[in-house]
């Protein structure tokens, strides 16, 4: 295992600015987990069969994409399609989805770690073996200016499919039939180390058009950090006497939206205000209210708060256009730093704009490094959702050892992206609208 445990448990080395070339695959149809020895020749640009992932679900739904890596950033997934059934063409949700920073506060203030570009995540992808994908393919990635370059191709991709438990079930005023769906997802992920932590980056398809963004952190604690006093760590081991210096993990998503395959999509907040009854009336009121984004916005999630993303050129079969809902997961916002204070940030594309802390690219004098300095009034019409989904990690007993996996993330649901739910059975087609109550 490639491990860097120098300096708090991590090699800080600064790493290039070059971003990398594409990376490597192997074989692309859902199987025995069987990790491919060799690397393939490098991608063509419409996406080669080594560069594809394609997986019809059990339940009938069809999802595509291509993939890549790069040397900081890790897996970048692109051209994400979906086809339910009843849809005669794969419909485009997103043009790219990657990670777009773990940034590592620790709560003494002597340190704070840009993961990604910082900290060699991209460069400490690790071999999985076959029962880290069970009844899923591992690919191998060619890691891009690789720190060991005796050894760039690592076993490090598993795509699989899992059940996910209820889709739907539905009985109805009739014990006579009950409708029940269960659920598939495929799953795309890897794994990286940086320092003691190992991240498991992963990405869930479900049958229903929803996708799952989550990061994983497990591994070790740092047995440098045992350092902190009351108030800043916790005491881990016997006694009271080492104390794990607490930290938070603040990890940032950039989804690249492009639905029906044309960029130029909207952006739509929705608020909600509850008011009390009405005279005479027997329940609050609650009204929504539809707000359009046509600038730049760092946006705070509040209660009864959301955004989605809407298509300009296609619409559904009951004509309402397509979107997709932002659904934020679980998070502690880390106040410390300017660019994690917002939950969500949609900024006009620009090319140059990669990383929501310590970008890496050169976006001219004046730029900034981080997303907060990329909101600065620009009509939003090409627009680039960055998600913050923080964790302040205090530690316990239980986290060693190893330490148990804790998640963070967030998906993006369908929203009049079909007519119907994308899982109806065939018995329920017919009811689409208002029910016909014979009157």
């Amino acid at each position: 295992m490639r491990v860097n445990r120098v300096n708090r448990a991590r090699r800080r080395t600064a790493v290039g600015l070059s971003v990398a070339a594409l990376t490597v695959g192997a074989t692309t149809v859902a199987g025995p987990a069987v990790a491919q020895p060799k690397a393939a020749p490098a991608a063509a640009a419409d996406c080669s069969a080594a560069y594809k992932i394609e997986q019809t679900l059990t339940t009938g739904t069809k999802w595509s994409m291509c993939w890549h890596y790069e040397s900081e950033a890790g897996l970048v997934l692109e051209n994400i399609s979906y086809q339910p059934k009843g849809e005669a063409a794969p419909i485009r949700v997103l043009t790219s989805a990657k990670l777009a920073q773990i940034h590592v506060p620790y709560d003494d203030g002597s340190v704070e770690y840009d993961d990604l570009t910082g900290a060699g995540f991209g460069q400490g992808l690790m071999d999985m073996a076959p029962g880290e994908c069970p009844g899923g393919t591992i690919k191998t990635v060619k890691v891009p200016d690789a720190w060991d370059p005796e050894h760039p191709n690592v076993k490090g991709l598993c795509t699989t499919t899992r059940s996910r438990g209820h889709a739907y079930r539905m009985q109805g005023d009739s014990a006579s039939k009950v409708f029940q769906q269960q659920g598939k997802d495929l799953l795309v992920y890897t794994v990286n180390q940086v320092g003691w932590y190992e991240y498991i980056t992963e990405w869930r398809f479900s049958d229903d058009g929803a996708i799952n963004m989550n990061v994983g952190a497990t591994g070790s604690l740092s047995p440098g950090d045992y350092d902190a006093g009351d108030g800043r760590g916790w005491p881990i081991g016997k006694g009271a006497k080492a104390y794990a210096t607490s930290h938070s993990h603040n990890v940032f998503w950039r989804l690249n939206f492009g639905l029906d395959g044309n960029s130029k999509n909207k952006v739509e907040q929705y608020d909600s205000v509850v008011s009390p009854p009405a005279a005479n009336g027997e329940a609050p009121r609650n009204k929504t209210t539809r707000k359009a984004i046509t600038k730049e916005l760092a946006g705070d999630a509040k209660n009864m708060r959301w955004w989605r993303v809407v298509s300009t050129t296609g619409k559904n079969k009951d004509d309402h256009a397509r979107s997709y809902e932002l659904v934020p997961g679980a998070t502690s916002k880390y106040p410390g730093r300017s660019f994690t204070k917002r939950d969500v940030y949609f900024t006009q594309y620009k090319k140059c704009e990669q990383f929501a802390s310590n970008n890496l690219r050169n976006c001219g004098t004046g730029a900034g490094k981080s997303v907060d300095k990329w909101v600065n009034g620009q009509n939003l019409t090409h627009p680039v959702a960055w998600v913050n989904i923080g964790f302040h990690h205090v530690a316990r007993d239980e986290d060693q050892q190893p330490m148990p996996v804790h998640w963070q993330g967030f998906s993006i649901a369908p929203r009049d992206v079909t007519a119907m739910n994308p899982l109806t059975p065939p018995e329920l087609a017919d009811q689409n609208g208002k029910p016909d109550n014979g009157s």
